[in-house]
């Protein structure tokens, strides 16, 4: 193995390595797993061999044991990151990644790193985020808990597809590929484990070219426990629990518009309906209690609609969809509206002020036209409140775009010379 000269050591391993064509990048963080590290990498270098690629190993490790000189000795990169959780070691790797295509997973010799062809060829076939699937491949007995295989997988995965419209069939694999363009879209957020379903939610949400390859999937060698299984019987709950709120935030059309347009119809139907009096519809009278619905129901349903709006334009996963809502609701547009329907709803409530006065302070009887002028001045303080706060997401936005970007401060990264073993 070649040394290294002493005017090398202060460029990056990046830089030392600009000239060398690298299609595939090797993913994976590593926390105190010195039992099986070496053998794991070996998988890696045997894959990227018999996928007949060119390609790298990186380990982003936080381990207080030898995994990372174990790592380096059998010939991968080792970026060094403070203990910050699966989801911040994959933020930290991605200055270091110089692979046109990104393979994750985990290093504990489960999946089958030996095995990353599929992966290759459906990215090369135009797919930008590949999942592995468990459940369409191979399970050793005994490697998956018949809790997560036959309950929380395909119950969660189901809740995934119908919320989203995807086809997955195992949301929760740890095995994943995608383009190094993807993994920047997707912008990682999430500093734990929790990651894996922001990865998997964004994807289909930015409308990335997603597909399924089966995986062989192994249970723990001997003496090694699952990090599960270290952190406790609630960790899986846990993990469950955290997709679900995970699923919750990234679909504000599900949870928010399309329920809040028709709570919106409904109640409009019913407080415009009765704004001049009880109605009745054959054997059923509509009366104030109905308005009182209609008015709640409207109520919620704006509500639900501009937080729904404001969600579009904060995430921007569609920027098509944003610049259009964008320039619906202008500033002027939204406090103007929401001003006349306030003034509306002022002046259908001068009734039932003037005969409160008269009546000693007292009220006789509700004002059908009056409850909707109530709810004719929520609704329009609802849409400059709404205007407000969504013209500060989007100055926000803008202020983020134009801002230059600082420059990347990487890790602390211990990388073998240039003359050992890329692949291909």
């Amino acid at each position: 193995m070649g040394s290294v000269p002493a005017s090398e050591t202060q460029r990056t391993p990046a830089e030392r390595h600009a000239g060398t064509p690298i299609e595939v990048s090797i993913v994976v963080p590593c926390l105190n797993e010195e039992l099986v590290i070496g053998e794991f990498v070996d998988w890696c270098f045997q894959g990227l061999k018999k996928a007949n690629v060119s390609g790298e190993v990186l380990i982003t490790d936080s381990s207080t044991d030898r995994s990372p000189e174990i790592a380096e000795a059998h010939g991968a990169t080792v970026i060094r990151v403070p203990k910050c959780g699966l989801g911040q070691a994959y933020i930290d790797s991605i200055a270091h990644i110089r692979g046109r295509y990104v393979i994750m997973g985990d290093c504990d010799l489960t999946y089958d790193f030996r095995e990353i062809a599929p992966f290759v060829e459906a990215l090369r076939q135009g797919s930008e985020f590949v999942m592995g699937t468990r459940l369409r491949g191979r399970i050793e007995p005994g490697s998956m808990p018949l809790l997560h295989r036959y309950f929380g997988t395909p119950a969660t995965t189901a809740t995934l597809n119908f919320i989203y419209g995807s086809r997955f069939s195992d949301i929760h694999c740890g095995m994943r590929a995608m383009t190094l363009d993807a993994l920047h879209r997707i912008g990682l957020q999430s500093m734990g484990w929790e990651y894996a379903s922001e990865m998997v939610l964004k994807a289909v949400r930015l409308g990335l070219r997603c597909s399924e390859v089966p995986i062989r999937f192994y249970k723990d060698r001997e003496g090694r426990l699952s990090h599960h299984r270290r952190s406790g019987w609630f960790s899986p709950w846990l993990a469950g629990w955290t997709n679900l709120r995970m699923m919750f935030l990234f679909a504000p059309e599900f949870f928010l518009l399309w329920p809040g347009v028709f709570a919106l119809v409904v109640g409009l139907l019913l407080s415009v309906g009765l704004a001049r009096g009880p109605v009745s519809i054959g054997p059923i009278g509509f009366n104030l209690h109905w308005m009182l619905l209609g008015l709640t129901l409207a109520t919620v349903g704006y509500s639900a609609l501009h937080l729904a709006l404001l969600a579009k334009v904060f995430y921007d996963f569609e920027p098509g969809t944003t610049q259009r809502i964008l320039r619906l609701l202008t500033y002027d547009r939204g406090m103007i509206a929401g001003g006349a329907i306030m003034a509306i709803g002022v002046v259908l409530e001068m009734d039932l002020c003037v005969n409160w006065i008269l009546q000693g302070l007292r009220l006789q009887d509700m004002y059908y036209s009056s409850v909707f002028g109530l709810l004719l001045i929520i609704l329009g303080f609802q849409t400059i409140t709404s205007t407000l706060i969504l013209q500060m997401v989007a100055g926000t936005r803008r202020l983020r775009e134009c801002e230059p970007r600082p420059p990347v401060k990487r890790a602390d990264r211990r990388d073998r010379p240039p003359d050992t073993r890329d692949s291909g």
